[in-house]
């Protein structure tokens, strides 16, 4: 089964499944000696684990990352990384009466039709407990972009038809829905208790804003920036729908009024944009300002609620969801957008480091070709002294040392700084 990896530099693979004993994730690419905060990784991990409020299903998970390698002494040996999480509460036989049946919303019917077998436990690789693994390596892309000054945040923008007007960074972690509207968590968090006790669900829109993101991150044509967030919040299970900047509202907009226009901050020293439609990306380039980008989470589609489907042999069926499941995953599923936002920044300022720092040996063998031009201007003017002490100063005529730098292969602008040395 492929797509299990992700990354050119920063190298990602999540491993296992919902109800087997472990999940886990292997992080290659790390350069040794970075230092890893394990209670950062737990602090993520514990944002995204199931049971931590009324408006996410009730499973027990601790959720504990144990770092298995790669790591020695708080820091990276430039080894894998290897993070394990431990399933200790799976109820396998909540899903006994889904062996036969295909489960609306869920992924049973694709992957019978590529792979021959699904695990129907909890829907193995499909699940969304896979993400867990995903918020284990971003916290640790956190870290590095952290120490680069870069700051991530996500939140719950909506819930249903519940809109967060205000941002308050603050408010995100005060509320159990992870919006940074006071007043809107409120509604919000009635509105899913109220889908919970009718046995439903909702959905709603996360939204991410990357803080102090530097210029010059992206590539042209297929690899443009927000073509890889794209492509790395899409893979979250429950997104259906991605914008970046002014996003879908652009359909509505004039030219007039969804061009950035650039200004110069005098007290910042930097070209900015007034406005931001662009969402922090011009051409698939950050451009420094904030990125911002949202993701529509689709309702979960595990419900109390009697559905009507088809077993394996096209019986028409009744049927309930058992188990524990989340009435919304939107407060669950900020972390997980925050983790995949991280790995492709991460990714992608590794590469443009990579650029950087071979633009630095350019301009290092620049400067070295430059000392190996005055060593033979010196070298050719010391030969000019010496000639002159032993033939004394008829011998040394005015122009007679541009012949000998000439037989030296010296091109002409070389032989006129030379000149210019020896009448100094």
């Amino acid at each position: 089964m492929s797509g299990s990896l992700r990354g050119s530099i920063f190298r990602v693979m999540t491993f296992g499944e919902s109800h087997g004993p472990y999940i886990g994730v292997v992080v290659d690419g790390l350069q040794p000696g970075l230092p890893i905060d394990a209670e950062a990784i737990q602090f993520d991990m514990d944002r995204r684990k199931p049971g931590q409020s009324d408006v996410v299903t009730p499973r027990k998970e601790e959720d504990k990352v144990q770092i298995v390698s790669g790591v020695f002494e708080g820091k990276t040996t430039g080894a894998p990384m290897c993070m394990l999480i431990k399933n200790k509460d799976q109820r396998s036989r909540d899903y006994g009466n889904l062996k036969s049946i295909y489960r609306p919303g869920h992924a049973s019917f694709t992957f019978l039709k590529k792979f021959g077998i699904f695990d129907y436990r909890g829907g193995g690789r499909a699940s969304g407990r896979e993400t867990a693994c995903r918020v284990a390596a971003g916290a640790v892309a956190k870290q590095m972009l952290a120490a680069r000054g870069i700051d991530i945040r996500g939140f719950t923008r909506q819930v249903a038809d519940i809109r967060a007007e205000s941002v308050d960074f603050d408010e995100i972690e005060r509320n159990v829905v992870r919006a940074p509207d006071a007043e809107a968590a409120k509604r919000m968090e009635a509105a899913i208790l109220a889908a919970r006790d009718e046995q439903d669900s909702l959905g709603g829109v996360i939204e991410v804003v990357v803080r102090d993101c530097p210029p010059g991150l992206g590539e042209p044509v297929f690899d443009k920036l927000e073509a890889d967030l794209a492509g790395a919040l899409m893979s979250i299970g429950a997104v259906k729908a991605f914008e970046m900047g002014s996003g879908f509202r652009a359909a509505v907009l004039k030219g007039s009024e969804s061009n950035d226009e650039f200004e110069y901050d005098t007290d910042k020293d930097r070209f900015r944009t007034r406005t931001n439609n662009s969402g922090g990306v011009l051409g698939g380039i950050t451009n420094g300002e904030d990125l911002v980008m949202r993701i529509t989470v689709k309702p979960p589609s595990s419900i109390g609620k009697a559905q009507m489907t088809v077993d394996h042999d096209g019986k028409e069926t009744e049927f309930k969801t058992g188990g524990r499941h989340d009435p919304c995953i939107c407060p669950r599923v900020v972390p997980v957008a925050e983790a995949m936002v991280a790995l492709v920044l991460i990714d992608h300022l590794l590469m443009q480091e990579r650029i950087t720092e071979n633009g630095n040996d350019r301009v290092l063998q620049d400067k070295i070709a430059t000392i190996d031009t005055q060593m033979l201007l010196l070298q050719a003017q010391r030969r000019q002294l010496v000639e002159r002490l032993e033939n004394g100063p008829a011998a040394a005529a005015s122009d007679d040392w541009r012949a000998q730098a000439r037989e030296l292969d010296l091109d002409e602008a070389t032989i006129d700084l030379l000149g210019k040395l020896m009448k100094k």
